[in-house]
């Protein structure tokens, strides 16, 4: 029996499981504190910026790593059924995979650099 549905499912229900969890962490900490962590109204714009914010433990940042998590995870979903099209031999499906990761690619550097 082919178990690939439910591989492709848990990494999706994880993705989003554990995006939440760094979301409603940095959330409370906000909430309870009252400082985003970042002076007057600046925050990370660069995941180096939001990563050592994150080692840091300022609220901004923990808030801005679930999001980031959260937009990755269709992109770990794809990378998961590439694997898995893989291991299954299925050429034409991993080459839409491919396709679809490379267009995931170029939106993300086009946005970046728009």
């Amino acid at each position: 029996m082919d178990n690939s549905p439910f591989i492709i499912s848990t990494v999706i229900r994880i993705g989003v499981w554990v995006s939440a969890a760094f979301i409603i962490v940095g959330l409370t900490m906000f909430l309870v504190t009252g400082d985003s962590g970042y002076p007057y109204e600046t925050y990370p714009t660069t995941l180096t910026a939001i990563w050592s914010g994150l080692l840091a433990g300022k609220s901004y940042a923990i808030i801005l790593t679930g999001l980031f998590l959260l937009i990755l995870t269709p992109v770990f979903r794809i990378v998961t059924t590439l694997f898995l099209f893989w291991k299954q031999r299925d050429i034409i499906y991993v080459c839409i995979a491919l396709i679809l990761l490379f267009v995931l690619f170029i939106s993300f550097v086009i946005g970046k650099t728009t």
